[in-house]
């Protein structure tokens, strides 16, 4: 039998031949003598490690983004904006830190990766911590774009050496940009990293399922907070309370609350006010009173906004009686009713068309100086057109207004 002998030879094809950027590129082509069975098989280098899709020779090679080359930045290609950036940096700042922030201020991704621009700074000036921290901070300072991503990148740097604090700081910056998903995977691999979570991160945490109506995650966070052993704060608990509310469990909420109290532990007055504000709008007077009571017994001077809310719930409830006992109360402990107050008192009294009550409210006002603002204006003024007694009424306080002038004059 004849022995089979094979040819290697270079492609004579001028485009793979000439091209001055992957010279690897030229295939082998195994050519048998036997001319009646001629193969064409293309061989890649196998020191080509980038995979190529199967294409015609006559075709563009894909084009990728080039790996980034430090090196040092010709003021002449700078624009005016940039050199103005550059001119700006703190001159305490260190010569490593302000070659990274010309860098920065002048990066292009045309002419590579985020990532890779940081990736070198950390090989080639092998930043301390501290200068790593004082670049993002003045990052963040100039507003520049990519602020965030440079910080997520240097947690992958043990030069930087991150801790639980800077994660906290990347999740809180996820939260305001509502990416839930990134926030839970930079808590992942923290984890993967053996760093363990603390109050501050999982209370961001709670404040994010909070924003993004993920309440059962919230709550399983809350959990996971109270098996740390460590005292809650006051952030924390109020993280959660305003997690239950948003949720529509107030009553759980209101639990918080109850103990926060027995652990001594003051509840910021926007925590009241969210929870009495909740009871307020589903008319829940019952709850509103408790709330209310709690504020008085932490030693809380209810304001006006405070009493609205509570007179608020009555009127929701369709109480007019109890609301204007409220607003009485709320008088007599020197608390003066602004526009608000008198507006929902005449919205009580207009759904169960008590006129007369209505009337003797405007004429107490008016007997004590206080006078009707807009917002309830526009309510007598819709009610007293709708009973077609517009001219009347306002004849009955015209007259009023003149008999009290002259009593005071007298």
């Amino acid at each position: 039998m004849a022995t089979s002998h094979t040819l290697t030879l270079l492609s004579t094809h001028p485009h793979l031949n000439s091209h001055p950027k992957f010279p690897q590129l030229r295939p082998h082509f195994t050519l048998s003598q036997n001319p009646t069975k001629t193969l064409h098989r293309f061989h890649p280098i196998s020191s080509f490690s980038h995979p190529i899709a199967s294409t015609s020779f006559s075709e563009e090679l894909p084009t990728e983004i080039p790996k980034f080359r430090w090196g040092k930045i010709d003021q002449r290609t700078m624009t005016e904006e940039q050199r103005l950036a550059v001119s700006r940096l703190p001159k305490k700042m260190t010569k490593r830190c302000k070659a990274f922030m010309r860098q920065m201020i002048c990066y292009d991704s045309g002419k590579g990766r985020l990532g890779d621009v940081v990736s070198a700074w950390d090989q080639i000036m092998k930043p301390r911590r501290a200068e790593w921290l004082v670049a993002l901070k003045e990052l963040g300072r100039m507003g520049h774009p990519n602020a965030l991503e440079v910080a997520v990148h240097a947690l992958d740097h043990q030069s930087f050496e991150p801790n639980v604090r800077d994660y906290t700081k990347i999740i809180n910056a996820y939260t305001k940009q509502d990416r839930l998903n990134d926030a839970e995977n930079t808590l992942q691999t923290m984890e993967k990293r053996g760093i363990a979570c603390d109050q501050a991160l999982l209370t961001s945490m709670i404040h994010m399922y909070k924003k993004a109506s993920s309440f059962q995650q919230a709550e399983a966070t809350f959990d996971k907070l109270r098996c740390l052993g460590q005292p809650l704060d006051v952030m924390s608990y109020g993280s959660m309370i305003m997690a239950y509310i948003r949720s529509g469990n107030p009553e759980k909420g209101e639990n918080l609350l109850g103990e926060m109290d027995e652990l001594e532990i003051r509840a910021g007055r926007e925590i009241y006010k969210a929870l009495l504000r909740e009871y307020s709008m589903r008319g829940d007077t019952l709850g509103a009173q408790r709330i209310f009571k709690m504020i008085q017994l932490a030693g809380t001077r209810p304001d006006v906004k405070f009493c609205a809310l509570l007179i608020n719930a009555y009127v929701v409830a369709g109480q007019s009686g109890r609301a204007r006992v409220a607003f009485d109360n709320m008088r007599s402990s020197g608390v003066e009713p602004n526009d608000k107050c008198v507006a929902l008192l005449l919205t009580a009294y207009e759904k169960e068309n008590e006129l007369n009550l209505a009337l003797n409210l405007l004429l107490e006002l008016e007997k004590d100086g206080i006078l009707v603002g807009a917002e309830a204006s526009e309510i007598l003024a819709g009610w007293f057109r709708r009973l077609g007694v517009v001219e009347e009424v306002a004849l009955v306080l015209t007259e009023f207004a003149e008999g009290t002038q002259v009593q005071q004059s007298q």
